[in-house]
């Protein structure tokens, strides 16, 4: 069934393979051919003695040479080219699905095990679909060839070197299903490792500020030895049968080189004919121990084949578009009925029967303790998640209703943590609408107050910021997200405790840049500090999923409840 499937996707590779197989005929035929040359070489040299025929008869080997170097290279390029092209295919279409996938798949997988199939699985399926296929091809060929033609110099010495093959065939397809379980759990231990290695490469300042080296490097150790403990398994079997086979194959090579002595002693049979018959005999028993090899790299493929291919069906249960897309977004904003947990724990309700209504182009500031559901609704505001129940209207319509690539140009998001790539602070902000000019970068940023820190850089926009950003402070980075917030002009904005992290100075820089931001947007500010939810035209308290108080900063301060005495606890600490 896998292999089937690689080879549809090898459909547009057709015309190059074929020209490969034609090749690989000239190739196999000439290889076939050679031992012909010894015959009439040795016979010539036997009976004859005609220099001039043995002449024309070494000339001939030479020929079937250089057909059969010339087909093997052109042979190998189209073939290994072809199987470049449909991993690349291949890996193209994995990573575009893992892309579609709604978050929820991404909570419970690990990043490491994801990594691990878009790079471990898919080379062995490079080696399958490339090199170890022509080698299959060219070996079958030899060997199907080789057989008729030992049938064809003698049927009885044919018939005793056969007798290897059945039970060769039975033990292939025996040790390949033992082999092919085997590979796919050493493949699944391998993934299991590299999670453990991306997890903790990634979070290397966590490990080193808690001296966990050891700790890490022990998890790290037991998961490749697993891995290791499989593989061995694996090479074990693979060992035993590949020794059988060998054994197999010199025995009755050497049956055949007794009996077909005495063959060439009573007159049967000529010199030449035994040593072009042991040649046949030595290249199909070659052939024969070359295909045990590679259906062992084959049924590891296999494994891998079935992972990649489980990615690729699934369908994320969101689907990544489709759907209205209205002319344009006022802003309104409706959380009815409003119920939802985390699939990963469905057992606990993090929203419940929340009621909200937002106008257009008003500031709405949502605080609240811990896990009272803030950054949640964040999250389904962006149809990160879609709701247990109720529903959440932007403008009158169900966000299930809406194109989930429409809507989520419509939101805005500026976290606590931004997050930012590996490239220049140029294309971070350029994130957010690829074809902005570099004058239109730069006006975000001016807006953001991010213009002077990044002029201040030698490279300027062409700064590298490093993994995740780590070579700018924290109110660098919240301002270059800002940037990229401006320069996406969302209808909707949402600000995730976007000043929570930072200093006095950055928090001015930040909140200075907020307020140019939020002017005529809708917008929901999750914050603790008080500075950020004082100017807000409303704000909404949380506590268990739940609406439990709403108005403004000065008219929930006169009232005994939940924000009051929030307030009122941030004070004490800051005094």
């Amino acid at each position: 069934m896998s292999f089937a499937r690689l080879l549809r996707l090898a459909r547009p590779e057709w015309g190059k393979l074929a020209v490969g197989a034609v090749f690989l005929a000239f190739g196999s035929g000439a290889t076939l051919m050679y031992p012909q040359g010894i015959r009439l070489l040795l016979d010539q040299a036997h009976t004859t003695r005609d220099p001039g025929a043995i002449d024309r008869a070494a000339l001939m080997m030479l020929g079937f040479v250089v057909v059969q170097a010339l087909s093997i290279a052109i042979r190998y390029t189209l073939f290994t080219t072809a199987g470049e092209r449909i991993v690349t295919r291949l890996r193209q279409q994995l990573f575009a699905r893992l892309l579609d996938q709604e978050v929820a798949f991404f909570d419970e997988r690990r990043t490491g095990e994801l990594q691990s199939r878009l790079a471990s699985d898919t080379t062995v399926l490079q080696n399958a679909v490339s090199v170890n296929v022509s080698m299959a091809l060219r070996n079958a060929v030899t060997i199907v060839g080789g057989v008729g033609l030992l049938v064809y110099t003698s049927p009885l010495l044919a018939g005793i070197m056969l007798t290897v093959v059945p039970p060769m065939a039975l033990g292939a397809v025996y040790f390949g299903r033992k082999l092919r379980v085997l590979a796919r759990e050493s493949q699944d231990a391998l993934a299991a490792a590299s999670s453990v290695a991306e997890e903790t490469l990634s979070g290397i300042r966590t490990v080193r500020a808690f001296v966990a080296e050891p700790v890490e490097a022990a998890r790290y150790a037991v998961a490749v030895e697993r891995a290791f403990e499989l593989q061995s398994r694996r090479i074990r079997l693979a060992a035993v049968f590949m020794a059988s086979v060998s054994a197999a194959g010199f025995s009755v090579a050497t049956l055949v080189l007794w009996y077909g002595d005495r063959l060439v002693v009573d007159g049967s049979m000529t010199v030449g004919g035994l040593s072009s018959f042991l040649v046949y005999t030595l290249m199909v028993s070659f052939s024969l121990g070359a295909l045990t090899d590679l259906w062992a790299d084959l049924t590891k493929a296999s494994g891998a084949a079935e992972r990649v291919f489980e990615l690729l069906d699934r369908a994320p249960s969101m689907p990544p578009r489709g759907g209205l897309r209205p002319d344009d977004a006022r802003g309104a904003l409706r959380f009815a009925d409003l119920s939802f947990s985390y699939p990963s724990r469905p057992d606990v309700t993090v929203i419940d029967h929340l009621e909200l209504d937002v106008k257009p182009g008003e500031i709405v500031a949502v605080v609240g303790p811990s896990g009272a559901g803030k950054s949640t609704l964040a999250s389904l505001l962006a149809r990160l998640y879609d709701p247990s129940g109720g529903r959440i209207e932007l403008d009158g319509h169900d966000l299930r209703a809406l194109d989930p690539t429409w809507l989520r140009q419509q939101v805005g998001t500026v976290a606590q943590e931004p997050i930012l790539f590996s490239t220049t602070i140029a294309d971070n902000i350029r994130y957010a609408r690829p074809d902005a000019s570099d004058a239109e970068v730069e006006a975000a940023a001016r807006v953001a107050n991010a213009h002077g820190f990044v002029s201040a850089f030698p490279e300027g926009y062409a700064t590298k910021v490093g993994e995740r950003g780590v070579q700018l402070s924290g109110g660098q980075k919240q301002r270059v997200a800002i940037a990229r917030a401006v320069l996406k002009d969302p209808r909707i904005l949402v600000l995730d405790e976007a000043t929570s992290a930072l200093d006095a100075e950055s928090e001015h820089l930040v909140k200075e840049a907020l307020d140019r931001l939020m002017q005529g947007r809708t917008t929901l500010v999750i914050a603790h500090r008080l500075s950020t939810v004082r100017d807000a035209d409303r704000v909404v308290v949380l506590e268990g999923g739940k609406v439990v108080q709403s108005g403004r900063h000065a008219s929930l301060m006169g009232e005994e409840g939940l924000y009051r005495r929030l307030v009122e606890r941030q004070l004490m600490a800051s005094a």
